[in-house]
């Protein structure tokens, strides 16, 4: 029974599709595309490779470089200066002796570059002894060589000119004004030392 069905079924197929003869083709015959006709088939597939070129992801730009402040050089520190002991601007010697001292201390503090440091050589270049008068307020008033070093002149002016350029001296307040005398310790670097002050020879 199954089989009657089947074969009614391909007849009935048969008979309502027709299926094309293509064994009398020539396929040499048939018509080839042209060049020209290839043309445009080319110039849209260069076309879309070229839109799919630009459609790439863009190269990023290259970033600024970020500006860098420069440092301020520091600034220079000072070099530290030992602070010199206050200068005394009045005296409580009751003596010309005790107030030669003070006058002496004086005169180390206005002139320390040129104070010879340790102990003088035995050989001094020039030696002189000055008595100097100081009146009420500290000045100067009058000068008097006890011993001149008079072979070495140039020594003599320098040590006046170095007395009274120190005005004004501490005030003697106890004995209104005061003459005292003190030794030139004089190096031939240029250098002294006052007696009173001296550290001795070598």
């Amino acid at each position: 029974m199954l089989r009657v069905v089947r074969e009614r079924r391909a007849k009935l197929w048969q008979s309502t599709v027709t299926v094309p003869d293509f064994s009398n083709l020539n396929w040499n015959t048939m018509k080839k595309p042209s060049i020209n006709q290839l043309w445009p088939l080319l110039a849209s597939a260069v076309a879309a490779l070229i839109v799919a070129a630009c459609k790439t992801a863009p190269v990023p730009a290259p970033q600024a470089p970020t500006p860098q402040v420069a440092t301020p050089p520091a600034s220079p520190v000072a070099p530290s200066v030992s602070p010199q002991a206050p200068r005394l601007t009045s005296s409580i010697a009751s003596t010309p002796r005790a107030y030669r001292r003070d006058a002496a201390t004086h005169l180390y503090q206005l002139n320390s570059s040129r104070v010879f440091k340790g102990q003088l050589p035995p050989q001094l270049y020039a030696v002189g002894v000055l008595e100097v008068d100081i009146d009420s307020r500290g000045n100067v008033s009058g000068t008097h060589w006890m011993r001149a070093p008079s072979h070495a002149p140039e020594v003599m002016a320098e040590i006046l000119r170095t007395v009274r350029s120190a005005a004004p001296y501490p005030v003697p307040t106890r004995m209104g004004k005061v003459t005292y005398t003190d030794t030139w310790l004089w190096d031939r670097s240029g250098q002294f030392q006052l007696d009173t002050l001296t550290e001795g020879q070598l």
